[in-house]
């Protein structure tokens, strides 16, 4: 071979003992920026945003419950949840559960060993999923997407869970929910292969967040009266930064969806923004035109199910799709959340605090039903298991796949329900779920006897030039 064309050392394989043949540097380091920046979205955005948009009261409180579950979570994953979710099948929606913790399972070559997809005859369809990097960049990369998941459960519950109870909460909803619906669609599961389209996880992580949440709020029960009734943010500033970790996390939620630094992630990505833009810009115009005045929490709130529209399908929909989605995502989860939820009975008797069945519920099944009419055919060969899947809006089999994603949605749906009841009723029974009145009266000082904001230090002289009068003046 001549020097020309030599491979350059840099990208050959076996230049070390840890740099196999098999190990494609770029594709590892994307995958490993893209789990960073999603676990960034969680630790510190969702703590700084939990702990803004809540009432002062439960700042530490709601920022801790965001804290916690993150590292929960990572024990959970690794000692049994990762192989429940990736591993060797078990049942047609669990795979088997061991530890991800060895290091010949985690420098070797990832894979997901249910994921060969067969034709009917028996041969294979599409080969198991085998990124060109070590398994343990996989298990760190769903991780912090099964983490970010119980955060967003928690948004339902804030200002009166019991701290001890979401203790418990935390492992076992993941072991018994997020793992269901992570290998069912993700890991080699029935809906994965019958061809139902999770691209990054619309079902998955939002449509299970957002039904886990509104069912534990029903079974925790409300918030204190007063708190039902005014709880405004007490740093707005803080809650837009933990919205600015959330959206540029995004680029790593979907762009590290096709487990390759490829064209497809970079599809996904320009979709991300594309849907998430115009549904910010439509809730406030639905913000101006209904209530005359734009809100900076709408828009978070349109920004956040731009977000989660776009994730079932931001890699397999064109840009123009994603316009479209956009403005959905922008308008009827507004209507559901500012209208509708006023209205009915049902939503007003269960106190769900940050309304997670809104931007994340409604807004996750809205995308999923949505990819299965805009799916289209060239973007999906490149990434779907099932071959010459495609949406409804072209014609052939996209019928039949828009029916798949309502039995992929309301699968998710009904497993949340039953399985997060059968949970909140069980903790119950060993501690209360919601905390007595006399701390729901007085917040994180009561809970954790710390407070968001000292206006002045015990052992500090109160100094009328720093605090601020007590007496109002003459």
């Amino acid at each position: 071979m001549s020097s020309s064309s030599a491979v350059p050392v840099a990208y050959q394989g076996n230049t070390s003992a840890a740099v196999a043949d098999w190990l494609n540097k770029g594709d590892n380091a994307w995958q490993l920026v893209a789990a960073t920046v999603v676990g960034l979205q969680s630790v510190p955005g969702m703590v700084v945003l939990y702990g803004g948009i809540v009432k002062k009261k439960w700042a530490v409180n709601s920022a801790f419950m965001a804290l916690y579950a993150f590292a929960a979570v990572w024990i959970c994953w690794v000692s049994w949840a990762y192989n429940m979710s990736f591993g060797e099948k078990l049942l047609p929606i669990w795979g088997k559960a061991r530890p991800a913790l060895n290091q010949g399972l985690l420098i070797g070559r990832a894979a997901l060993p249910a994921t060969v997809h067969y034709h009917a005859n028996g041969s294979v369809e599409t080969a198991m999923v085998e990124p060109f990097y070590p398994m343990a960049t996989v298990v760190y990369f769903q991780c912090v997407f099964a983490a970010i998941t119980l955060i967003l459960v928690a948004g339902s519950l804030l200002g009166r869970m019991s701290f001890l109870a979401w203790m418990i909460f935390v492992p076992l909803w993941l072991t018994f929910s997020y793992t269901v619906g992570a290998f069912s669609l993700w890991g080699g599961g029935f809906l994965f292969h019958w061809g139902v389209i999770d691209y990054c996880g619309g079902y998955v992580i939002h449509v299970s967040a957002g039904i886990a949440g509104f069912t534990a709020a029903y079974w925790v029960g409300p918030r204190a009266q007063k708190d039902r009734e005014r709880f405004p943010p007490n740093n707005i500033l803080f809650t837009l930064t933990g919205a600015g970790l959330l959206w540029m996390g995004w680029a790593g939620f979907n762009g590290g969806g096709p487990y390759a630094a490829n064209a497809v992630a970079s599809v996904a990505v320009l979709n991300t923004n594309i849907c998430t833009a115009m549904s910010l810009i439509v809730w406030t115009c639905l913000d101006v035109i209904f209530f005359k005045k734009p809100s900076v929490v709408g828009a978070v709130q349109g920004m956040i199910t731009g977000l989660v529209c776009i994730t079932p399908g931001a890699g397999v929909v064109q840009g123009w799709a994603a316009l479209v989605m956009g403005v959905l995502a922008g308008s009827i989860p507004w209507y559901t959340m500012m209208i509708l939820h006023k209205r009915s009975k049902i939503l007003q008797r269960v106190d769900d605090t940050l309304g997670v069945i809104h931007t994340h519920g409604v807004a996750g099944l809205l995308g999923g039903l949505l990819t299965g009419l805009f799916a289209e055919p060239t973007l999906c060969n490149l990434f779907l298991p099932v071959v010459d899947s495609r949406g409804a809006f072209y014609g052939g089999s996209g019928g039949a796949q828009f029916g798949k994603q309502i039995v992929g949605g309301l699968f998710v749906v009904g497993w949340n329900v039953v399985v997060t009841s059968v949970i909140c009723v069980a903790i119950n029974l060993v501690v209360p779920l919601r905390m007595p009145d006399e701390k729901l009266e007085v917040g994180d000082d009561a809970v954790h006897g710390e407070e968001a904001y000292a206006l002045w230090g015990d052992g500090e002289m109160y100094d009328v030039t720093k605090h601020g009068s007590a007496v109002a003046p003459a």
